[in-house]
């Protein structure tokens, strides 16, 4: 129900994963009339892989997360996030609030034992063809350097599923590369993932993101959110500024026109939507933010997201990783730990 534009755009998503993935049950969350309606609208209906579970209430995008969790219980987000927890659903995906995504997230499912807090972590593409992981994207604004190095676990562990690599480089963001660079929590944090047994870079740059020098890189939820979009401005800008220039007079529009299929090739290739999907990991289970101006073929990759991650035990390796770091409990914490 959440995003800029609602079932519009979720529930023709869905319809069209579906049909690529005979493996693949979908469960619609929301309001019954609204999802009814729009699955008729495209010639479809609920089915034995296709169903609507109703909730009676919506979480507005503006709407303060402590009041969502607070006062709508039977919100959308809230009972899909259940779903997850009962068992019922593998993985939620939502385009709706952020805030309270996460709140309740967190609250209904709780973090996997030693991770402090959830982080959002994202794919941005880089020069080598390939992705880069990112996390924290605006979950956790100040962070600790336990929690900097947690990130850099959660990221380690999200590549090695996603991406089958057995030990996937991790980068810490800074203002340089020398170990004496930047400020004490990012100091410590290095410290930290230098004797966490992660295949740990050092400290890496704004750019380092784009070139693809490591395959994670670890900031807090400030500054994660602004390369973020800065990124997405630039490319905006970039974009802009092509089609400015082509348009100058008719010898560029026609070079324009010959090169279309450069063109086309470029705009696929740095189309933000390709790369929607925020993984909110460190929780026990799957939650995958989709950007709430997603159309229905972005909002399709987040679901492809949340699909890889249910695949490749994503929470489970994320604990195992975090068992080995963690001192042995007494029996008492170990029970208080999964209650």
């Amino acid at each position: 129900m959440g995003g800029d534009h609602g079932p519009r755009v979720t529930v023709p998503a869905a319809l069209a994963f579906q049909a690529r993935l005979a493996d693949v049950e979908i469960v619609l969350v929301g309001l019954r009339d609204a999802l009814e309606s729009e699955l008729a609208a495209r010639g479809a209906r609920p089915g034995p892989r296709l169903r609507v579970h109703h909730a009676s209430e919506v979480v507005a995008m503006d709407e303060p997360p402590a009041q969502a969790m607070r006062n709508k219980k039977d919100s959308s987000m809230r009972v899909a996030v259940d779903l997850v927890k009962s068992g019922e659903a593998h993985a939620c995906v939502s385009a709706g609030n952020t805030g309270a995504l996460m709140a309740i997230s967190r609250f209904v499912l709780k973090t996997i034992p030693g991770v402090d807090r959830p982080a959002i972590a994202t794919v941005l593409p880089n020069s080598r063809g390939t992705y880069t992981y990112v996390l924290d994207l605006g979950a956790n604004v100040d962070c600790t350097p336990e929690q900097l190095m947690q990130f850099g676990v959660m990221g380690a562990m999200l590549v090695g599923a996603v991406e089958r690599k057995d030990r996937p480089s991790v980068g810490l963001l800074n203002i340089g590369v020398e170990d004496i660079k930047g400020n004490e929590t990012v100091k410590q944090a290095g410290d930290l993932l230098r004797s966490s047994g992660l295949n740990f870079h050092g400290n890496v740059e704004g750019d380092d993101i784009f070139k693809g020098t490591v395959d994670v890189v670890v900031c807090d939820g400030f500054v994660g959110n602004a390369v973020l979009k800065a990124s997405e401005g630039a490319v905006k800008m970039v974009v802009g500024f092509l089609r400015q220039e082509f348009m100058r007079n008719p010898w560029r529009m026609l070079a324009a026109w010959l090169a279309t299929p450069v063109r086309n090739a470029l705009r696929a290739r740095m189309d933000p939507g390709r790369y929607n999907g925020g993984s909110l990991v460190g929780l026990r289970g799957i939650v995958i933010k989709s950007h709430g101006s997603a159309d229905a073929d972005a909002f399709g990759y987040a679901l492809k997201r949340a699909l890889e991650e249910v695949r490749n035990n994503v929470p489970e390796r994320i604990a195992q990783k975090m068992a080995q770091l963690q001192p042995p409990s007494s029996p008492v914490q170990a029970r208080a730990a999964t209650e």
